[in-house]
């Protein structure tokens, strides 16, 4: 659902305006209270004592505080500086007896009359505040009627808090140094122990530091692996190279290295040169001489003495290894260049193998040795990590606590403290009575309690003052409204000069007004569409709530709208048509119904203002008016009224209290409601309500509205309304013109 704001607007404007509307009514209810609360406050002012205050600040800082944590989890000690003050406990240190009994001991002389409960009550201590968050700095507040006395309670509170605090802080100071000693003579004792430790680990275990010895002997491991790779890489290249030479030469490897050496010893080939000459030569006589001749058996002995020249000379090149038979001598170390060669290389492929070998063997049994060390560190660096932090630990907190003794020491002797006063006290400042504060403080207090009385007033009053609580109050229809005769006067008159009196009959011809009554006139038909009202009761909750210039009123929209008209004043009571018309009231309704003559010789035709209506007056007052109306003789004149009129409207009682307007609208077509502003209550206008709703209640009328526009002057047609028969004399002098239709 969407709101106006147009709407909104226009009730927000009319909200504010029933405020004003109410404090404008209760405006003796608000200036009476705010005089009240002004003026007493004035008296106030004038017979009150004056009142000093005096200040101080302190800016409460130690230059520092010293705490010892133990730590649990390394069963060490640490320090910690902390900034933090208990403000809460200095404050009130400096409320406590201790501080004014000593504050009074120092004024006793000067202010015999002084107590402890004075100074308290008329002492504050606070913490100052900067946007929302506390400073370090105190002030201390003390007010009294004395404005000296103000300032020397100050100055005795400060020596005093100061005192105070330097000799705490001193013994603080000096508790914590006892600590730290205490502190020092255990962490050496651990120390020392701890270190001791360390020290026969490093001499049991020959080690320095594990971590580092570890990753030494790990990078020698990984040496030793990597020689081990490559000496097997090179080892299987000789093998290879072995066996290639070995297969080249046909030859064992002793043999060939039998046969390089003896390649290489120049004798023995000299002598196997001889030999073989001598062989050849013996070959050659053979051929020629036996065996038992001379010269082939010298030449078989030189042939034998040089094999073992031979021999000898192949055992001492070869030495143990010299197993060769004399026939073997002659091939033995007969080797080619080439083939001396392979033999060579044979021979050193032999030695680099077996060098290999050993080194084979030497790696392994490094690595093997390496690893048994390097599996004994783990163990050894657990317990050198336990050890050693353990130390280092120590050593740093017995270095902390040797530089906080360092400082407690100088601060000890330096006198330890510098409690600053920020703001000395001075001489009191009057805060109290302070007339134009008083007096702005009793005016507000005076509007507020004054608008509170006349809300209250307000709340407590029963009548109804505006439109909107009419509207409000009842159910039916609001037909519409008439404008209050305050509203329909001239402007241009002095303050406070009474408003001259307007006949009503110049009031209903006003221009609002007779435009409010042609709306009123218009809104009946339009409320009842279907059903034809040729008789209407029109009747209020009370007296003087202006029915009857409604019934005029009425009378007059349906006469411009050329209808037959006719008003009856019905009310016996209070009649008031013919006053208002300035007719006799000689006879009338009442006489009609007792006489038996014509009504129409009761009934009076006038034309105002060129709108013509038939009027029938009260007459004389009867001693029971219920008796008449309730007879069957104002029935039947009701029936012929009805029948020869198109509008009767009549002018009945109140309906509260008497029955005289209920009986009369039984012979009527409905009832129309005038409720008067500033008048009616709340319970008289609900009670009538009820009371006419199941009586055809058309709908309710509101009286003596005040226009928002005031009056913008009187027109040539209502300074000139007359009777148009004699227009220059009033109109009870008119002769009645009956209409004989």
């Amino acid at each position: 659902m969407t709101v106006d704001p147009l709407k909104s607007a226009a009730n927000d404007e009319l909200s504010y305006g029933q405020l004003f509307a109410v404090l404008w009514r209760r405006s003796l209810w608000l200036v009476g209270t705010f005089g009240l609360i002004v003026g007493t406050s004035m008296l106030i002012t004038l017979f009150s004592k004056p009142t000093y205050r005096s200040s101080m600040q302190l800016l409460v800082e130690p230059n520092y505080q010293l705490g010892l944590k133990r730590n649990n989890e390394r069963n060490t000690y640490r320090t910690d500086r902390q900034d933090e003050v208990d403000y809460a406990t200095q404050l009130n240190l400096i409320r406590s007896y201790q501080f004014m009994e000593q504050a009074l001991d120092r004024l006793k002389s000067a202010y015999p009359d002084l107590t402890i409960k004075e100074i308290r009550k008329n002492l504050t201590i606070s913490l100052l505040e900067e946007g929302k968050v506390e400073t370090k700095i105190v002030e201390v507040v003390y007010t009294d009627n004395d404005d000296i006395k103000t300032q020397r309670m100050l100055e005795a509170i400060q020596e005093i808090y100061q005192d105070y605090n330097l000799k705490q802080q001193k013994l603080r100071l000096d508790k914590g140094l006892a600590l730290i000693n205490e502190q020092l003579e255990m962490l050496r004792q651990e120390l020392s122990s701890s270190q001791q430790q360390l020290e026969r680990f490093r001499q049991n275990q020959n080690l320095i530091d594990p971590e580092e010895q570890a990753t030494t002997v790990a990078e020698a491991l990984e040496k030793v692996l990597q020689d081990q790779r490559e000496v097997q890489a090179e080892y299987r290249d000789a093998q290879a190279k072995y066996a290639s030479l070995q297969q080249q030469l046909a030859l064992s490897p002793r043999n060939a290295l039998i046969a390089s050496r003896l390649s290489q010893s120049t004798r023995y080939q000299e002598l196997l040169n001889e030999l073989q000459k001598t062989e050849l030569e013996l070959a050659q006589n053979q051929v020629i001489y036996t065996d038992i001749t001379p010269r082939i058996k010298s030449l078989q002995e030189r042939r034998q003495k040089q094999l073992e020249l031979l021999q000898q000379e192949m055992g001492r090149v070869l030495g143990a290894e010299a197993s060769a038979s004399g026939e073997s001598l002659l091939t033995a170390g007969q080797l080619s260049k080439n083939d001396l060669e392979l033999a060579q290389d044979l021979a050193e492929t032999q030695s680099l193998l077996a060098g290999l070998a050993a080194r084979q063997r030497s790696l392994a049994q490094s690595e093997q040795q390496l690893r048994q060390e390097l599996n004994r560190f783990p163990s050894l660096i657990a317990q050198y990590d336990r050890l050693q932090p353990e130390v280092e630990t120590q050593r740093i907190i017995l270095e902390k606590l040797l530089e906080d003794r360092q400082e407690l020491s100088n601060d000890l002797l330096r006198g330890g403290f510098n409690w600053e006063v920020v703001e000395a006290p001075q001489r009191g400042e009057q805060i109290s009575p302070k007339p134009l504060q008083n007096l702005l403080l009793g005016a507000v207090i005076g509007i507020f309690l004054g608008t509170i009385a006349a809300f209250t007033r307000e709340m407590l009053d029963n009548v109804i003052r505006s439109l909107e609580d009419l509207k409000q109050q009842i159910e039916q229809p609001l037909l519409g409204t008439l404008p209050a005769l305050s509203s329909l006067q001239p402007h241009h008159r002095w303050p406070f000069q009474a408003a001259p009196a307007v006949p009503t009959i110049q009031t209903l011809l006003h221009p609002k007004f007779r435009e409010s009554l042609d709306l009123i006139y218009k809104n009946l038909q339009i409320q009842n569409p279907g059903k034809l009202l040729k008789s209407l009761v029109v009747t209020s909750a009370s007296f003087e709530e202006g029915k009857t210039a409604l019934v005029l009123g009425l009378a007059l929209s349906a006469a411009r709208s050329h209808r037959r008209v006719l008003v009856v004043d019905a009310d016996f009571r209070q009649p008031a048509i013919h006053q208002q018309l300035g007719l006799t009231n000689h006879q009338g309704l009442s006489m009609a119904i007792l006489e038996l003559r014509s009504a129409n010789d009761f009934i009076r035709h006038l034309v105002i203002a060129d709108a013509e209506i038939d009027v029938l007056t009260a007459g004389p007052a009867p001693t029971d008016p219920m008796r008449l109306l309730s007879s069957q003789r104002f029935r039947d004149l009701m029936a012929t009224f009805t029948e020869h009129y198109d509008l009767i409207v009549v002018d009945a009682p109140p309906i509260l209290g008497l029955v005289d307007a209920i009986q009369i609208g039984s012979c009527c077509s409905g009832f129309v409601l005038s409720a008067r502003l500033h008048q009616v209550t709340r319970s008289d206008l609900a009670q009538a309500t009820a009371m006419l709703s199941s009586l055809n209640l058309v709908g309710v009328v509101a009286n003596n509205v005040k226009l928002a526009g005031g009056n913008s002057g009187r027109t040539t047609e209502s300074r000139a309304l007359a009777v148009s028969s004699i227009p220059s004399e009033p109109l009870r002098q008119i002769p009645p013109q009956i209409d004989q239709r």
